[in-house]
């Protein structure tokens, strides 16, 4: 149970990056006096309702989903059942893909938090993943 307690270290940590205010981004546009127009870019919280009002849905849907795949791993490390393992992989895997869908807008839409959030998420699923067939190769 210690060893499984330790795969939730990194998605906790990106859970809280999602919590800082720095990581979905909000681009918008307004006519400056001289008619030209001006851009300006806004850094929201991960679970914060306004990028997903301006039709960016990929932050949101990457925060639930990263607290599902805490709320499996957590089951995980008390039961130690493979099925919620193989369950909070795939839940991890979305969340990785959902996390990278803003550049799909283009690199504007993109933020170190927003890419730091990447990196963590998918070191979790690494970790995940190698464990479980590690533990796979020591039953065979």
């Amino acid at each position: 149970m210690k060893r499984r307690v330790l795969y939730l270290i990194l998605p906790i940590i990106a859970v809280v990056l999602e919590i800082l205010p720095y990581g979905a981004v909000c681009n918008f546009a307004y006519q400056a006096e001289n008619g030209s127009i001006e851009r300006f870019r806004e850094l929201h919280s991960y679970f914060s309702l306004i990028p997903f009002g301006y039709a960016n849905f990929a932050p949101m849907l990457t925060a639930i989903l990263s607290c599902v795949s805490v709320a499996l791993l957590i089951v995980y490390a008390i039961t130690g059942k493979r099925i919620v393992s193989n369950i909070a992989k795939g839940v991890l895997c979305a969340s990785v893909l959902f996390s990278l869908a803003p550049l799909l807008f283009g690199l504007d839409y993109f933020s170190v938090v927003g890419g730091c959030i990447t990196v963590v998420l998918a070191g979790g699923l690494t970790v995940l993943f190698f464990a479980d067939k590690e533990k796979q190769e020591k039953q065979e």
